[in-house]
């Protein structure tokens, strides 16, 4: 990916005394997923609002697609969408007529909102009042209302907050069909599982800075610690777990011995999760 979607440098934002984002630099690539992750407070979502030009950074600047957002945030925000975890649709409409709004609003030519509902999962339910959708299917209206423009970045503030594994899965396809169409996507979330399934990679955010920038992959293999989990029958028939670094240069000997000392019923990998990369990172859960 050599062309950059998002350029940040030294970006800034205070509330009175509080540095709500400090100094931080990053860019991210065309069509690359990145995830933010930090518990809430950490700078997260004020970091989404000043790159989508609705807060002024106090120092330093954002450039998205070659563009200054605080100097050209109406060219900015024609090449962009956004889905924030908390709902503000008009409730009172068809999920089609929320569309059909949005689509004059951005002067798309041709809009078909019914294919679009299709590819959420709302097909059947186009002209049902928004008001009587379930949190499930509002969230997926949201993200389709994010798509009516065919953004080139796409932000998403925690997309999959509190929804049922079902509509999580199919609002992370369509994060995946984005990605798939040339979309640069930020995602903002306190969920390590969905950041590691489906970011390029992931900045770890705490009190306003970046602490680590980097692949899963690479984060794991830089601060984590692989061990191998075994279950094993002992003599008296009471189930013993042993835990065995795989980084250790005595880790072949630690399992061989154990095959000789008794019946090993179960042995698997087990490798650091980005929760535990945070935790050593930074000194907090990412679920504060």
């Amino acid at each position: 990916m050599s062309e950059k979607s998002i350029i940040v440098e030294n970006l800034t934002c205070r509330f009175g005394n509080l540095v709500a984002v400090d100094h931080i630099n990053f860019d991210v690539g065309q069509g690359e997923i990145i995830g933010f992750l930090g518990p809430n407070g950490a700078g997260k979502t004020t970091t989404v609002k000043m790159l989508t030009g609705q807060l002024r950074p106090q120092e330093g600047r954002a450039l998205l697609l070659g563009y200054d957002v605080a100097r050209e945030t109406g060219k900015v925000k024609s090449q962009i969408g956004i889905c924030f975890e908390q709902t503000n649709l008009y409730e009172q409409m068809s999920a089609l007529d929320n569309l059909n709004l949005f689509a004059e609003l951005f002067g798309v030519n041709g809009f078909d909102g019914v294919s679009l509902l299709k590819r959420v999962g709302l097909a059947g339910r186009e002209k049902d009042k928004v008001g009587n959708y379930s949190k499930g299917m509002k969230q997926r209206l949201m993200i389709a209302r994010a798509l009516v423009n065919k953004p080139q970045i796409l932000f998403l503030d925690e997309p999959t907050s509190g929804l049922d594994p079902v509509s999580s899965e199919a609002i992370d396809n369509i994060i995946l069909e984005e990605r798939q169409r040339g979309a640069t996507v930020f995602l903002t979330t306190h969920d390590m599982w969905e950041a590691d399934k489906l970011s390029d990679r992931v900045a770890f955010m705490n009190q306003g800075k970046i602490a680590a920038l980097d692949t899963p992959r690479n984060l794991k293999q830089k601060y984590g610690r692989r061990n191998l989990i075994a279950e094993i029958a002992g003599a008296d028939g009471r189930l013993v777990k042993k835990e065995i670094g795989m980084d250790s240069p005595a880790a072949a000997g630690e399992v061989g011995a154990l095959f000789q000392q008794g019946k090993v019923l179960t042995l698997h990998s087990e490798e650091a999760t980005l929760e535990d990369i945070f935790i050593q990172v930074t000194g907090r859960r990412l679920t504060e």
